[in-house]
């Protein structure tokens, strides 16, 4: 069984609460069909029901009457969650009759679905920019506690199965947040830790990376690792985490070694925490063309719940794997 049949059986034995709403929309309504003919997770769709019922019919799709549907103009609930952005945002001046507006947007409803707990998690994104997708997740739901930064990691599939954990690699933050401070890096590279966990199924053997290893270069970029690496490992020391090194010192065994020889994790990293939004955005992008790997994500990390944004161009099978993603990370935030 390969990873993502991993994660969507087990999404099926979660059976997770996930709000999709763009419900109208073409791949959005024909993966909601898919994840509910294979009981990935309970779909609510976001959306004018009669839109909803009538695009299901011209694709001949026979389930999506088994999905919630909520009129965002209409429904029981909307005077409470008007009430509750107006209690959340007071401070920020939010008003009554602005509220009113905003929650018949559906990116603002499914964020309260979530905030409320009638919600497990949010998939959007595919007619909407990641900045409208992420908005209502930081005002309303926002981050873990202790936690400030969101980023974005990558599960790489890699055909060389020498690498990684027997080919699996995740690759942190190569999506959201362009220069992290060490603090910033350190949550990064914990919550990356959970990820791997939650999605991916191993145990994480994390490297902070940078283009010294060990003290081999003096630079106030390498001394951001070699900080962050020290606060990662207070913030969580059930991880296993080392730095700071660079790229062959973390995933070759032989330089891993040779540089670093004291570590546990140089050379057989199966995590690799980028120090900046553009290094991780090159790399992840040169292994998956290069090397021909398969990209998973992004997958939003550090959301008090699990928000996930997709790509504008994603496929319908993009969808469904990251539903059942957002299903294994609800789970995590869970526990």
């Amino acid at each position: 069984m390969d990873l993502i049949q991993t994660i969507q059986e087990k999404a099926k034995k979660l059976n997770k609460r996930i709000v999709l709403p763009e419900g109208s929309e073409e791949r959005t309504i024909k993966a909601a069909d898919i994840l509910i003919e294979n009981k990935i997770a309970q779909i609510i769709l976001i959306g004018n029901p009669d839109e909803i019922k009538s695009e299901a019919e011209k694709f001949g799709l026979k389930n999506i009457d088994k999905a919630t549907i909520i009129d965002p103009k209409n429904h029981d609930k909307k005077d409470h969650y008007i009430d509750m952005m107006v209690e959340i945002r007071k401070k920020k001046g939010l008003s009554r009759e602005d509220a009113s507006k905003l929650i018949e947007n559906p990116l603002y409803l499914s964020t309260l679905m979530i905030k409320n707990g009638d919600a497990d998690g949010e998939v959007a994104g595919a007619m909407n920019a990641t900045g409208d997708v992420l908005r209502p997740a930081f005002q309303y739901v926002k981050t873990k506690p202790g936690v400030t930064v969101v980023s974005g990691a990558f599960i790489m599939i890699l055909k060389d199965k020498e690498f990684g954990e027997d080919g699996l690699m995740v690759f942190a933050d190569c999506a959201v947040h362009p220069n992290p401070t060490a603090k910033e890096l350190a949550e990064i590279a914990v919550t990356t830790g959970h990820t791997t966990r939650e999605i991916a199924g191993f145990e994480p053997r994390i490297a902070m990376l940078s283009f010294s290893t060990k003290g081999s270069a003096k630079h106030e970029m390498v001394d951001k690792v070699v900080e962050a690496t020290k606060l990662a490992k207070e913030m969580d020391p059930s991880l296993q985490i080392d730095g700071e090194l660079q790229s062959d010192a973390a995933i070759i065994p032989a330089i891993g070694k040779k540089k670093a020889p004291d570590s546990k994790i140089a050379g057989n990293a199966n995590v690799l925490v980028f120090p900046t939004l553009e290094t991780g955005n090159i790399a992840y992008k040169l292994v998956q063309r290069l090397a021909h790997a398969e990209a998973i994500g992004p997958v939003l990390q550090g959301m008090a719940a699990p928000i996930n944004d997709l790509s504008r161009g994603c496929s319908v099978e993009d969808i469904v794997r990251l539903v059942a993603i957002t299903c294994n990370q609800a789970a995590g935030i869970d526990k």
